[in-house]
């Protein structure tokens, strides 16, 4: 049966308590304490992955990052991302006076309380990510990180009320229409995959009375996938990479070098054109992108001599090196990582930190490669047929 936000499922000999949560609202935390002490349960279920747990419960671990790694393991795009959730929760959570999570936070001290053992019951957050990244397509991933990206400055606020009706099934399933019409490939492992996740980690849990702490987004799915037997480690499996973006990548340069080459031995003159062509529009625009992020002198002339070896060698990213230049000239301190949540509100705050501003110099400085890649490759192009 389902009353309000709280809905019961006998499974078995258990019964599942499943109650639906907006992750920032204050009457949610309020009301997982009042029902895990009234229903004294076995287990208390979070919707929560060890990562997360650590993260909600040691507090921002921001000041330990590194940001010289971020870089290294291609992971700026990752950080990027989950700056702007976090951004985005913090942002209400400033508005309503509560820590993001705080409904979660509240579920383990009460599980705690009461004697109750605690269940971590989400998918790595990794596995999610890696899974959404691979299901999506290249224009998908420029879709979402632009989405991503825009709602970091983003000044919509939400009212509490806004936020209660959001518990509410019908709404709430019109919200999810609405976000899987403009990322369709979204819906299946963000909220149908941690359905089957969800529901099969609740009902694993140990003892005959469960309650969950979850999203309300995630409860009509519980409710349906909960009679069925799901793999959890399936479920958990990271997408093997695809291939082609390793092959194209590789092909569109030496496809290039092999125009030059031949261009060369038909007419020198042109051949040394092409080359000089390429270099300039790589390496320009390169340098352009990390200007543009107002990156420092040095980093803008790494982005200038690493354009064309990163247009050249896929497996390195112009961006890579004027970004590990900004980072070492410009060294984000614990400052910038404490701040780094509230400077995000704004475009100059966003410039202002050295954090975001390294991650900055990585992106534009990429993109400007890339664009100077494709106007320099066209270029080579050109002079190959009419030299042909």
């Amino acid at each position: 049966m389902t009353q309000d936000n709280i809905t019961r499922i006998e499974y078995g000999d258990k019964e599942l308590i499943l109650i639906g949560t907006a992750h920032v609202s204050k009457l949610s935390a309020e009301q997982v304490k009042e029902v895990i002490e009234a229903e004294q349960p076995d287990s208390v279920c979070i919707e929560l992955d060890a990562q997360r747990y650590e993260s909600v419960t040691q507090g921002s671990k921001w000041k330990e990052t590194d940001i010289f790694k971020v870089i290294k393991d291609k992971k700026a795009s990752l950080l990027l991302m989950n700056l702007a959730i976090s951004s985005f929760q913090n942002r209400l959570a400033d508005q309503f006076g509560i820590k993001p999570g705080q409904e979660m936070i509240q579920g383990i001290a009460s599980a705690k309380e009461i004697g109750a053992e605690l269940v971590l019951a989400d998918r790595n957050i990794q596995v999610t990510f890696s899974r959404i990244w691979g299901n999506i397509g290249f224009m998908g991933k420029a879709q979402l990180l632009t989405s991503v990206f825009f709602s970091i400055f983003s000044k919509e606020t939400i009212s509490e009320e806004d936020l209660e009706k959001m518990k509410s099934q019908d709404t709430l399933n019109a919200v999810m229409d609405d976000f899987t019409q403009s990322f369709p490939k979204l819906k299946e492992p963000l909220i149908d995959e941690r359905d089957q996740y969800l529901a099969q980690k609740i009902k694993e849990a140990p003892g005959k009375k469960v309650v969950a702490v979850l999203g309300a987004a995630h409860i009509p799915g519980i409710i349906k996938e909960v009679h069925n037997e799901h793999d959890l480690a399936e479920l958990s499996k990271v997408p093997p990479k695809s291939k082609w973006p390793k092959i194209i990548g590789w092909a569109i340069p030496l496809a290039l070098v092999a125009m030059i080459a031949i261009t060369f031995m038909n007419n020198p003159a042109a051949g040394i054109d092409q080359t000089v062509s390429w270099i300039l529009w790589t390496a320009c625009l390169g340098a352009i992108g990390a200007a543009a992020a107002f990156g420092h002198p040095l980093a803008i002339l790494t982005a200038f001599v690493g354009g064309p070896i990163g247009a050249l060698h896929p497996l390195l990213a112009a961006g890579w090196f004027s970004g590990l230049a900004q980072a070492y000239i410009r060294r984000p301190n614990v400052g910038d990582f404490q701040t780094l949540s509230k400077d995000v509100f704004t475009l100059k705050g966003f410039w202002d930190n050295k954090v975001t501003r390294v991650l900055l110099v990585v992106v534009l400085t990429n993109i400007g490669t890339a664009a100077g890649n494709v106007i320099g490759g066209v270029d080579v192009i050109r002079l190959f047929f009419q030299n042909l």
